[in-house]
């Protein structure tokens, strides 16, 4: 009941980043921010969804992680009743100073460090790597239709009533957490945060590969299939949209392949071949080459997300395991924070290939340093 009752709040609150992340800048411009604005309340939101992790993993340790998941959940009450009911720039701006604009990644935010410690509490050892891509698969998927649906919104009217369904959804989500047993706390009077040293090496490089991301990021993308190829949006779309279906349906096979072959073989091994895939876009010939190739990547690409989180909270004792992933969370979303000013420049080279050059680069380096600084360090629940 307890991974019943967290998949369910997962779900939810992708469907509401989902739309979130379509509509939240539409929404800002409609309300009369400028863009120097719009810029700014994303990456306060970014800045926040990264760093908050931290501050939910030590009030988990003090209070518990059930209420602070409910707390996050009142956050994102709060951002979307901010967001469908003010009209002053400035409360506007400051809406993702709680974390839970859903401008960011789905697993970052206050809610992740501690969700991903109850699911590691909530499943067996034989049976974790499996939750966790499956935990993975449910935000993936949720998170697709929530951006498919936001193309009901056709007015800004309809854009406010989408984020006042995103505020009910904060509140559904504050409530859920309140029903889990005692079963998912940890051992009273623990540290969030125990040594960071064997953390350390593996921060570093979960920034490295968040910095390469900020050059291939969708919009990226976007850009060069349409100045290379002339695309529209009338095909993007479509073409998204399967990215999107096709990762989450690969973090089911991620969790399956980590049981075969270990989580950092699997974070590996898919990862290192999308890398490589990425690198060879550039030299497409034609349109259908170029969609292709991406989409090939783009089912290796997203594998490692649940070995990683497997793994995050495998290698630490139980009670530190929410500081764990906030701590690799905050390095990650820092490295990640770059991404405006990367994406700047890397759309402005866009039609040379450049970011793909530079980020499968960036990636490729990122995952044969993996491999050789930790392929001996086993987690808790594997064999050596």
């Amino acid at each position: 009941m307890d991974r019943f009752l967290l998949f369910t709040a997962r779900g939810l609150r992708s469907f509401g980043f989902g739309f979130s992340a379509v509509l939240i800048g539409l929404l800002l411009e409609h309300r009369g921010l400028s863009p120097f604005l719009i810029g700014l309340a994303l990456g306060i939101g970014l800045a926040a969804a990264s760093l908050s992790g931290l501050a939910s993993a030590w009030a988990a340790a003090r209070w518990g992680r059930r209420p602070v998941l409910a707390a996050a959940g009142i956050l994102m009450g709060l951002t979307g009743l901010d967001l469908a009911l003010a009209s002053q720039p400035l409360l506007l701006v400051l809406a993702g100073l709680t974390g839970m604009l859903g401008a960011a990644s789905v697993d970052l935010g206050p809610f992740a460090s501690v969700e991903q410690a109850v699911l590691a509490e909530t499943a067996s050892a034989a049976r974790r790597n499996i939750a966790f891509g499956r935990y993975s698969l449910t935000g993936g998927l949720l998170n697709a239709a929530g951006g498919l649906s936001a193309t009901l919104a056709t007015t800004p009217a309809a854009a406010t009533c989408f984020f006042l369904l995103y505020a009910a959804i904060g509140a559904a989500t504050a409530g859920l957490p309140l029903l889990m047993s005692r079963g998912v706390e940890h051992e009273a009077g623990a540290p969030a945060f125990g040594r960071l040293g064997p953390l350390a090496g593996l921060a570093a490089l979960f920034a490295l590969d968040s910095l390469g991301g900020g050059f291939v990021v969708n919009a990226v993308i976007a850009y060069w299939l349409h100045a290379r190829f002339g695309v529209g949006a009338s095909l993007l779309g479509p073409v998204f949209a399967a990215v999107a279906v096709l990762q989450s349906l690969s973090y089911e096979v991620s969790g399956r392949l980590a049981n075969r072959i270990g989580l950092i073989n699997t974070m590996v091994f898919t990862h290192l071949p999308s890398n490589i895939l990425l690198l060879l876009v550039p030299f497409s010939p034609t349109l259908s080459w170029a969609i292709a190739l991406l989409l090939a990547r783009f089912v290796l690409s997203q594998m490692d997300v649940p070995a990683r989180q497997a793994y995050v909270v495998s290698i630490v004792p139980p009670a530190e395991r929410a500081g764990a992933v906030a701590t690799t969370g905050a390095v990650r979303g820092v490295a990640q924070s770059f991404g405006p000013a990367l994406a700047g420049a890397a759309i402005g080279a866009a039609a040379f290939g450049i970011p793909f050059f530079a980020g499968g680069t960036l990636k490729i380096i990122y995952d044969l340093g993996l491999f050789f600084g930790f392929r001996n360090r086993h987690a808790s629940h594997e064999r050596g």
